[in-house]
């Protein structure tokens, strides 16, 4: 009879223990993206909302400053102001997917997160990259608009502005992490991170040009971060636009330290340095995390 019964047992799955391997943090970091990209996808109204902002500053703004600008019998000033929005989607949605963290913290998730059998920069790593390919996707929907605001649709433009995105977006939201990783509540966060987003935006010549500029803001820009990323999104731009040489280097100065002008290379190379500090920096503060 016994045995009997245990032909009639169903057959188990194999049950197997979670710990510390690179084949578990690596599982750990795809979880981790996937859940940010299906909270994504699965929101649409803030899709919606996230490319309101851009498509407001691209065709609004960006239209009235027009008549201000002179030349503009050559150039449309959206045209400008293209680069500049992309680096703001990106911007604003890398900040926003950080802050989930705040929230998972409010709800009790993120407890469940930590306790989990994996290491703790396995989360921030996935948190990041998860971030990064969300704000990536904005992006994109937003550069998909470039043939509206006089960009032609180049192929080794597009591949080379998805690139820099990318790696743009890791930085913003690493960074993101890292203040998000030790902030309670969502009230705190929103405004700590205004603090930093706003200026960081505006001081990154996303609307007006960083050539001759007071000493005291030329200098503020150099501090910013995001200008490192907005200036190659702008020469990749410029790159396909024909323009007179007067106006190209009035719009397109690019990023200098005094008589330097630094090479794109350059710049993007700044960014990946800026993303594996924010990276590291996320990691040492959620390690703290209780």
């Amino acid at each position: 009879m016994a045995a009997a019964n245990q032909r009639m047992m169903p057959a188990l799955a194999p049950v197997r223990v979670a710990g510390n391997g690179p084949a578990d943090d690596l599982r750990a970091i795809l979880v981790v993206w996937k859940r940010e990209l299906i909270r994504f996808l699965r929101n649409r109204l803030r899709i919606l909302t996230s490319l309101a902002q851009p498509v407001l500053f691209l065709y609004i703004l960006g239209t009235g400053l027009s008549p201000l600008i002179s030349q503009t019998e050559h150039f449309n000033f959206r045209t400008f102001m293209f680069p500049g929005v992309l680096g703001m989607t990106i911007l604003f949605t890398s900040i926003f997917s950080a802050m989930s963290i705040v929230w998972d913290r409010e709800f009790g998730f993120l407890r469940e997160m930590l306790v989990a059998p994996v290491h703790r920069w396995t989360l921030v790593l996935g948190k990041c990259l998860g971030g990064a390919t969300v704000a990536s996707i904005q992006g994109a929907i937003i550069l998909a608009l470039a043939g509206t605001v006089g960009v032609p649709y180049s192929p080794v433009m597009i591949l080379t502005l998805l690139g820099e995105m990318m790696l743009t977006s890791f930085a913003l939201t690493a960074f993101g992490v890292m203040l998000a990783a030790r902030i309670s509540q969502v009230e705190s966060f929103q405004m700590v991170t205004q603090f930093f987003v706003l200026p960081m935006f505006f001081l990154s010549g996303a609307i007006f040009p960083l050539s001759d500029l007071p000493a005291w803001l030329a200098v503020l820009s150099k501090i910013d971060p995001l200008s490192y990323a907005v200036a190659p999104f702008r020469a990749a731009v410029f790159s396909q636009i024909q323009l007179p040489a007067p106006l190209a280097r009035t719009l397109d100065p690019g990023m200098s330290w005094g008589s330097w002008v630094l090479p794109v290379w350059f710049e993007v190379a700044m960014i990946a340095v800026a993303a594996l500090v924010m990276l590291a920096a996320a990691m040492r503060q959620f390690a703290k995390t209780d």
